[in-house]
């Protein structure tokens, strides 16, 4: 049978319960263990589709096209594992489907309540966890902290999913804080025991604390909250921070993290292989170079609304040793009269995703500052979308070409609603989502970064390219460098002379990975960097 990790939060949030879960699903991995992972959401949202970037961050796409939390972005990193619908519950759902249930007349007349039958509907999605096979070890993270009202569902389901499954195949991580008061020079440990005794209350305990603090546990500090809060000395492990993301697993395989999570569940210790990840983590420690790319979006007063951007960039980085330096730069606020002053120290220039026409026009000042200059320049979704609309307007000779998402009345609509979408009214139901397949043309750049021609690309975006101007791009030096397999759909774009102009519909940002870089931005970095050298030569 599968056996079930749960990882829950105390004191306080932001204390790394996703990290924490990602590097234990690291570590099993490299044990040999099959590994699949699993986010509970308190948040009533069907999912965080249609949820406010800035608010909530990044929407992490899965390849078959659900919406979900960043969180997951993370799991998909560490455990380099392609993760599905399973994998992201909300409260919402679960009572999307009970009410569905209700309706249909499954429950027999009987009054519906929060347990039995919504505790049961959380319970079902734990058995939904990839499929039961042996050495399978699902990893859970429940999002919130203990105390808040809207998670005590689900511990209250991991508590009944205890009892019926037996401790030893189902086991609870504790995540909590040991604050340090600078007065009086000390490490508290009474806000993990209170967090530990709220569990308690609940009838569950926890079988593993993993304390977040400044300063390293002393034994007299571990031994004081194995004591109160009833866990063996030995599974009371630190996590202090680490200077780069990375690191978090073989930190916690310092701490015995995985020995303590197998031991618990009666699970066999097998030997760790960590060379690849170690090696990854030093090359990212010893960078050779640095470049500096400049991300120019409309949500960056919150940089976790491009987390997975942000990631591959430093994934393209590790791959060719340059640190990926940031300059954040809202495109609202990008104009003509600055654009020279901010973006003249960019060896790379990258416009992210997203909807809406605020900070478009920033964005097509820097497409074009990007093409004017020849600075490699990365467009997503987007970011390509605005980049065919300024070569368009500047190239073609077309001022007023715009989206129809951005001005409806446009009298050059270079980017165009997908026709299988013009009478869906419903937001969350208007997005081409997951992953799609995109055949790239022969002799491309894009084809040289793959090494193929047949790829596939995550996707998030209800407009594309009108084929009315395909043929006029082509003509002036736009490349159509890669499309649907029946033709339809225009995926890539590069510019013919230029020494790196890629533009893509998809998110290659969401199949990165630190130890092995998505092609593009990759080959994104690896322009900068010899944008960057070519610079110091001239100068």
């Amino acid at each position: 049978m599968v056996k079930y990790v749960f990882v829950t939060g105390g004191v306080v949030s932001g204390l790394g319960k996703g990290i924490t879960a990602a590097s234990l699903g690291r570590l099993l991995k490299a044990r040999g263990y099959q590994v699949t992972m699993q986010k509970f959401d308190p948040y009533i949202n069907m999912d965080p589709g249609t949820m406010n970037p800035i608010q909530h961050g990044e929407v992490f796409v899965t390849e078959d096209g659900t919406e979900t939390d960043l969180d997951l972005g993370h799991y998909e990193r560490f455990i380099d594992e392609n993760l599905d619908k399973n994998s992201n519950v909300t409260t919402g759902k679960i009572y999307w489907s009970v009410l569905q249930k209700e309706r249909h007349g499954d429950f027999g007349g009987g009054t519906v309540q929060v347990i039995p039958h919504i505790t049961n509907e959380i319970k079902s999605r734990f058995y939904r966890a990839k499929k039961q096979d042996e050495d399978r070890i699902a990893i859970i993270e429940v999002g919130g902290t203990v105390g808040d009202i809207e998670s005590q569902p689900f511990l209250e389901a991991i508590r009944q999913f205890q009892q019926e499954t037996g401790h030893e195949n189902a086991v609870l991580l504790h995540v909590t804080l040991i604050p340090y008061l600078k007065a009086s020079g000390e490490m508290k440990t009474k806000p993990t025991q209170a967090s530990v005794k709220e569990l308690q209350g609940m009838g569950i305990q926890p079988d593993v604390l993993i304390c977040r603090s400044e300063y390293p546990l002393t034994e007299e500090i571990r031994q004081k909250i194995a004591l109160f809060c009833n866990v063996p000395v030995s599974h009371v492990l630190q996590n202090l921070d680490v200077e780069y993301l990375y690191e978090a697993p073989l930190a916690m395989e310092r701490e015995k993290l995985a020995d303590v999570v197998l031991e618990s569940l009666r699970m066999e210790n097998r030997k760790p292989d960590l060379r690849d990840w170690e090696a990854m983590v030093a090359d990212l420690r010893a960078p050779e170079t640095t470049v500096n790319i400049a991300i120019v979006g409309k949500y960056t007063q919150l940089h976790d609304a491009y987390l997975s951007v942000v990631e591959a960039l430093k994934h393209g980085g590790i791959s060719c040793r340059a640190k990926t330096e940031l300059i954040w730069i809202d495109s609202e606020e990008l104009n003509e009269k600055n654009m020279d002053q901010l973006l003249h120290t960019a060896d790379g220039i990258l416009v992210p995703g997203g909807f809406g026409n605020r900070g478009t026009e920033g964005m097509i000042l820097a497409a074009q500052y990007a093409r004017v200059h020849r600075i490699p320049y990365l467009g997503i979704c987007l970011g390509m979308q605005m980049a065919i609309v300024e070569f368009v307007r500047h190239v073609l000779g077309y001022e007023d070409a715009n989206s129809i998402e951005l001005a409806p009345s446009t009298g050059h609509p270079v980017i165009a609603l997908m026709p299988d979408q013009e009478k869906v009214e419903d937001l969350g139901g208007t997005l081409r989502l997951g992953s799609y397949p995109c055949i790239l043309a022969e002799g491309s750049r894009a084809e040289a970064l793959f090494g193929t021609r047949e790829i596939r690309e995550r996707h998030r975006h209800r407009y594309e390219v009108s084929n009315a101007y395909r043929q006029e791009l082509s003509e002036n030096g736009m490349v159509i460098a890669g499309t649907s397999p029946d033709g339809r759909i225009v995926e890539m774009i590069e510019l013919e002379d230029h020494p790196f102009f890629q533009g893509t519909q998809g998110h290659p940002e969401f199949k990165s990975r630190p130890n092995h870089a998505h092609p593009l931005f990759r080959g994104f970095v690896e322009a900068a960097s010899a944008h960057r050298k070519e610079m110091r030569i001239s100068d």
